[in-house]
C-alpha cells in the first residue's frame, strides 16, 4: 500500500513532483488549472486535491491517484502493479480511461493483472504468462482470454 503522508496534500505534491520532473516552475494557479482538468477526467472530486496523501484512501481513491500522478507526471513508461485490483465496475472503468489517455501520449505501461476484466478496457498489444517467476508463454489478448477459461495448465 502506498505510505500516507499527512500534512502534504496531493495538490502540493504532485505541483513539486511535476515541476521537478518537467524541470520547470510551473505557478500554483497555472498548476491548480491542470490538475482540475486531470481530476475531470477521473471523475476525482475537487476537495481531492486538498486532502493529505494516500491519509485515510479507500482502495479506489489509492488507484486514481496512482492514474492521477501517471496523468500529470506523464512518463515514458511506467509499470501498473494491480491497478485493478478490488475496483468496482465504475472504477475500473475510470482507471481503464486514464491507462488509455496514457498510451495516446506515448507512454509505454506495463500492466500487471491476475484478472482479465482490465484487458477488455485497455487493448492490450501484447501479453505475457508469468508463473513461478517465469514467462510460460507470449502472446496477443486472446491468451488473456484462453488463460481465464482454461488456466495455466
Amino acid at each position: 500500500h502506498p505510505v500516507a503522508i499527512p500534512g502534504v496534500t496531493v495538490e502540493s505534491f504532485l505541483r513539486l513532483a511535476y515541476n521537478e520532473s518537467k524541470g520547470t516552475t510551473l505557478d500554483v494557479l497555472g498548476f491548480h488549472k491542470l490538475l482540475l482538468e486531470k481530476m475531470a477526467i477521473l471523475h476525482i472530486d475537487v476537495s481531492f486535491a486538498r486532502r493529505a496523501i494516500n491519509d485515510g484512501f479507500s482502495g479506489g481513491e489509492r488507484k486514481r491517484m496512482e492514474i492521477l500522478q501517471l496523468l500529470i507526471l506523464q512518463p515514458k513508461f511506467a509499470i501498473l502493479d494491480e491497478t485493478d485490483s478490488g475496483l468496482d465496475v465504475d472504477a475500473l472503468s475510470v482507471v481503464a480511461s486514464g491507462i488509455r489517455l496514457a498510451r495516446e501520449w506515448g507512454c509505454g505501461i506495463l500492466l500487471i493483472t491476475h484478472f482479465n476484466r482490465i484487458l477488455h478496457l485497455v487493448s492490450p498489444d501484447h501479453v505475457h504468462i508469468l508463473k513461478n517467476g517465469k514467462i510460460t508463454s507470449s502472446g496477443g489478448k486472446e491468451l488473456a482470454e484462453h488463460t481465464e477459461k482454461h488456466g495455466y495448465g
